[in-house]
């Protein structure tokens, strides 16, 4: 499963050699803080608000804990989180039993955004990751609001070739 992957591993961006890693317990403070550096998750309520911190802590151990599960993050040189990305595989029926690659909460620091970081990860799922887990497809939603981000996937060669639906349950 996802913990078979060879990680960490070096990312090389314009800023610099970064390293992909599994993410852990002490990265919760650099997470949080990433999900509210984020327009739309802020508005969301990913504020990093220390009442959530038990939530977060909650989501971050059930995903560590689940082998189809893996939340990454990205450190620069200093040891400092600077991007995150979850990633989930999904075996499937369709198109005869594929198994997806499904990318959620891409995450890259507002400073480093056009760095390169967020390229240089989705290379590293689109090359090393999902045919390391036998992969046929990545797949990732963005909000529509997202109109820079749908940019940066379309040049990473993914197409908009289907519609999301969400329900909000609660």
């Amino acid at each position: 499963m996802l913990n078979d992957l060879l990680l960490p591993t070096a990312l090389e961006t314009r800023t610099g050699p970064h390293t992909l890693r599994r993410a852990d317990a002490a990265d919760l403070d650099a997470l949080m803080a990433l999900l509210s550096d984020d327009p739309i998750s802020s508005a969301r309520g990913d504020v990093a608000a220390d009442g959530d911190r038990d939530a977060y802590r909650a989501a971050l151990d059930e995903i560590v804990a689940d082998p189809a599960n893996e939340l990454l993050v990205v450190a620069d040189a200093a040891g400092s989180v600077v991007a995150t990305m979850q990633l989930t595989r999904i075996p499937g029926m369709a198109r005869r039993g594929s198994t997806r690659l499904l990318v959620e909460a891409v995450r890259v620091g507002s400073a480093l955004r056009s760095a390169g970081i967020g390229g240089a990860m989705m290379r590293w799922v689109t090359d090393d990751a999902a045919p390391a887990l036998g992969s046929s497809l990545v797949q990732l939603t963005s909000d529509e609001a997202r109109v820079d981000a749908h940019r940066f996937y379309e040049r990473l060669g993914f197409v908009g070739s289907h519609r999301g639906f969400k329900y909000p349950v609660g």
